[in-house]
């Protein structure tokens, strides 16, 4: 059967799981502003709309505590595929909906899927990836997201004008189950197709499946030869570093309670903490909202123009993460987001009322009769996406991804995402009934989050560019502070050209040692060796006394 060997392709394609993500955010932010949502469902607003938003990070939370049993246990690419099969279902129940319960029951179950693959897609993607390009390709989920919001916000546009348009007090509820009926397309391309795709290498590795796992690398990274030098470096790394895991004797449970692991689970948890607080989730569930107290154009019309932004900006991020470093994405990116809400946020402070009920009856607040504040604060809003596109947008998930060892990746990548998605679920629920109370006030709030990233980030977070996952021990346990980096040489560069110019040989599981005329050794017996102890290397693995770091 045909396998995908182009790693932009697989890592690329995979990510729809991400866009899956996407989608549920636009599906619900687009269908705010229309006549029939609200008139169906009893115009929710305040915490009524905040618990029917809120439900799918619950499912979500939910589903990335799970998704490392399963990832684990069945493999990267299963669990995929058990996500695409919950967000399926998940979108016929609300499809279907007929009340407010049976919404929330869909949007958990396709939470259930938007958890687990938010989890499993940036620890596959990162599995499989070189080092020169990991960044880039684990960036295509945030891309994939913001594709998805954008492709489904525009059915949802255009899904608004069905009767006489999202006005009409009579818009019949195709408004909203046309959008919600068609986000179950991409679950079905991608569960498909994953048929046609490689499990991850080092997925395989840990279960002892090293012929398969050198297999996939050669596919992946040698055109298909076992024998390159970049392949067998990078089994010999793996098998070394799963070999040392397995010496210390612990459950991937109480690996990740040990303090030099905690440190990293803090640290990716976080991370994707502050991404939930830098205050992009009241960019894009509420932004209709946000457009309504500006007293700007069409707000649907205005809204997704800031979803295009979101598209285009996140692919200079994807193009330049690998050569600007993550640590510069959360630096500077925590900086100008807490300026910009600062400065939305004194502007409505400035130019705007409460509403005396005139206008919009679902906002407290709003900026009349300022065209220019009106402008700005619009402005301000776009700059904001901006910026979250090209920063923490793809950075917040390539980080969490990359800096955890095998034995803990799946379950530390699972806590740091359930993270994500607890903090997205509490500002789904507090969010509106905040616009409703306090309005201007809390754009304040969420610059002071910004303000403290930004002064974690600085401290605590290391340059992860140019390493291979099996090195991260090295970074995060050298001792040096967060803002000292130390250029280095790649273990695995300097394996690869020894390999090459023959002073290491190294016996892929089932093949010959590369160099050398000696027979065939079978996966117990491949090894590393310096040039000459041929002999040695067919035993390195089974009696493990010769490993070269």
């Amino acid at each position: 059967m045909y396998q995908a060997t182009n790693i932009y392709f697989i890592c690329g394609f995979a990510a729809i799981g991400g866009g899956l993500f996407g989608f549920d955010i636009s599906s619900m932010s687009g269908v705010l502003g229309t006549q029939a949502y609200k008139r169906y469902f009893n115009n929710p607003v305040s915490y009524r709309q905040g618990g029917i938003t809120a439900s799918m990070p619950a499912g979500s939370l939910v589903g990335s505590l799970a998704s490392s049993f399963i990832a684990d246990r069945f493999s990267r690419k299963v669990a995929l595929q058990v996500s695409c099969v919950l967000w399926i279902i998940g979108s016929i129940i609300q499809c279907a909906s007929i009340n407010v319960g049976m919404l929330c029951a869909g949007r958990v179950i396709a939470g259930l899927c938007v958890g687990i693959a938010s989890s499993v897609v940036p620890v596959y993607q990162s599995e499989i990836a070189p080092k020169e390009i990991r960044g880039r390709v684990v960036s295509l989920q945030q891309w994939a997201i913001t594709w998805g919001i954008l492709i489904q916000y525009f059915i949802q546009y255009g899904a608004a004008q069905v009767g006489g348009g999202p006005d009409d007090p009579n818009q019949p509820t195709s408004a909203f189950r046309i959008p919600w009926g068609i986000q179950m397309v991409p679950a079905v391309i991608l569960f498909v197709g994953l048929f046609f795709f490689p499990y991850s290498p080092r997925w395989l590795a840990s279960k002892d499946r090293w012929d398969e796992s050198v297999r996939v690398l050669a596919a992946l990274h040698g055109g298909g030869d076992v024998n390159h030098p970049k392949v067998l470096a990078e089994y010999k790394e793996i098998e070394e570093a799963l070999r040392f895991e397995r010496e210390e004797a612990v459950t991937s449970f109480q690996a990740l309670v040990q303090p030099r692991i905690f440190r990293r689970v803090v640290l990716g948890m976080s991370i994707q903490m502050w991404s939930q607080l830098s205050g992009m989730n009241i960019m894009m569930y509420y932004i209709v909202y946000i457009m309504e107290g500006a007293q700007i154009a069409s707000p649907l019309t205005t809204a997704s123009v800031q979803y295009v932004i979101n598209v285009a900006l996140t692919l200079p991020a994807i193009l330049y993460l690998d050569k600007i470093g993550r640590r510069p994405a959360l630096i500077i990116g925590a900086f100008l987001m807490m300026v910009l809400l600062f400065t939305s946020g004194s502007l409505q402070a400035v130019y705007g009322r409460p509403n005396d009920g005139s206008s919009f009856k679902d906002i407290t607040w709003i900026v009349k009769g300022h065209p220019a504040a009106s402008k700005g604060i619009v402005a301000v809003s776009y700059l904001f996406v901006a910026t979250f596109a090209t920063t923490w947008g793809p950075t917040s998930w390539t980080y969490p991804a990359e800096i955890f060892p095998g034995k803990v990746r799946a379950k530390a990548v699972s806590l740091a995402t359930a993270s994500n998605w607890f903090w997205n679920m509490i500002l789904a629920f507090a969010v509106p009934p905040l616009l409703w109370s306090i309005n201007w006030k809390m754009y304040m709030i969420f610059a002071a989050f910004n303000g403290a990233a930004f002064v974690h980030m600085t401290l605590m977070a290391p340059e992860t560019k140019g390493y291979t996952l099996e090195e991260m021990d090295e970074v995060f346990d050298s001792g040096r502070p967060a803002w000292k980096t130390q250029k280095k040489t790649s273990r695995l560069d300097q394996l690869t050209r020894d390999i090459e110019l023959g002073k290491v040989k190294v016996a892929a599981p089932g093949q010959g040692i590369r160099g050398s005329a000696g027979s065939p050794s079978g996966a117990a017996d491949s090894g590393v060796a310096p040039e000459g102890d041929t002999e040695k290397a067919h035993h390195a693995h089974a009696d493990e006394k010769k490993v070269i770091t």
